[in-house]
């Protein structure tokens, strides 16, 4: 079995809120190929979650946001799955929430439905969820809304009944009006937002991007969504002053850049609010997993990774020096113009996909993964 999980990690009393999204637990089964054997997950029984139901810390509430196709009912599948309620196979083709014969029927969500999952927490030293028997476990209320616009009142509900929010993106669509709607739903009612960006698969297959040029493209993306929370951030700042009947041109623009609300809806792979993922393939991960696998394999230091590993730095593998990528110095070469999210992430994944699904070679590609990516 393949597993990224994926989490945000917070410590006291602020914890008992952000482990919303330690709630993201994307178990990757990958069914890109059909001669894959997939290995089930063990189903989570009821009396477990009964258990977990008589501790109060221990319970988190979300939902899944995003425009309609942009994949909320393929992730949630794939989540149920990870408890074994259905097989892995049939995660984004059972649309298990999609409960009426009319959702099945015209293939959107038009009600909002909820089930209850257990999350096993990954420990901090980036170990699988559920190697010790020490693990904690949560229990986590997930909610899948829907997306289209004629639905947005079970939308509304939904965010007021939840404290996180998974906002989903699809990459190639990017930002569009109903995920305009869904961030400003969550920002009212002060969810913890993390974005996901889906179908990361749909520039490997669909748009054949380079690797670099889908980094480029990932993050053109992310800056598209956070200039459209801090819009909105700043016009719900805006709106509080009002009704306080404080004079707007007396408040200074830096303190409102400094304001909690803008930091906490300020979108990064390296804080954890930004995970990738293809819910149709079953697959997604956050940064601390490379992180942490990257630690271990080359001896590189968590810190340093975290910082720059989503930015204009590469990395010798050799030397293991990292450098600031000048792209006008062209003393540079090839080698040194090549980011290390690139080098050390999309590179393998895009290795991968094209032996599993372009040239159809099922035991290199297994032996990839595990050379590059521990899988």
């Amino acid at each position: 079995m393949i597993s990224f999980l994926f989490i945000r990690r917070c410590s006291g009393s602020f914890f008992q809120f952000s482990c919303v999204l330690s709630l993201v637990c994307i178990i990757i089964l990958l069914k890109v190929h059909s001669s894959l054997k997939v290995k089930e997950m063990s189903r989570v029984e009821p009396q477990q979650l009964l258990e977990l139901q008589n501790h109060v810390e221990k319970i988190r509430n979300f939902c899944i946001l995003a425009h309609v196709d942009h994949g909320k009912t393929t992730l949630s599948d794939s989540l149920v799955s990870s408890n074994g309620i259905i097989s892995a196979r049939l995660a984004g083709k059972l649309r298990f929430l999609d409960s009426t014969e009319e959702e099945q029927k015209r293939g959107i969500t038009m009600h909002s439905s909820a089930i209850a999952l257990m999350y096993r927490l990954e420990d901090k030293s980036g170990g699988d969820a559920g190697e010790s028997q020490a693990a904690e476990e949560y229990l986590i209320n997930l909610v899948d809304s829907p997306g289209h616009i004629d639905f947005s009142s079970d939308v509304s509900t939904a965010a007021r009944l939840c404290d996180g929010a998974l906002i989903v993106v699809d990459v190639l669509e990017g930002v569009c009006t109903q995920t305009h709607a869904v961030i400003y739903k969550a920002l009212r009612e002060r969810m913890r937002p993390c974005i996901v960006l889906n179908k990361i698969d749909r520039l490997i297959v669909e748009l054949k991007l380079t690797p670099a040029e889908a980094f480029q493209h990932l993050r053109r993306l992310i800056e598209h969504v956070n200039a459209l929370a801090h819009t909105l951030v700043r016009s719900e700042l805006m709106k509080e002053l009002e009704e306080t009947k404080q004079e707007v041109s007396s408040i200074n623009l830096d303190d409102v850049d400094d304001h909690p609300l803008i930091i906490e809806w300020t979108f990064s792979p390296e804080k954890g609010n930004i995970q990738f993922a293809s819910a149709l393939d079953g697959w997604g991960f956050g940064l601390m997993k490379f992180i942490n696998y990257y630690h271990k394999k080359l001896g590189l230091n968590k810190g340093i990774l975290k910082k720059y590993l989503f930015d204009d730095y590469s990395i010798n593998l050799q030397t293991k020096k990292i450098i600031k990528i000048d792209y006008l110095n062209s003393s540079l070469t090839a080698e040194q113009r090549v980011p290390m999210f690139v080098t050390l992430v999309l590179e393998p994944l895009w290795e991968i996909y094209s032996l599993l699904i372009l040239q159809s070679s099922m035991q290199p590609a297994l032996e990839l993964m595990k050379e590059k990516v521990s899988l």
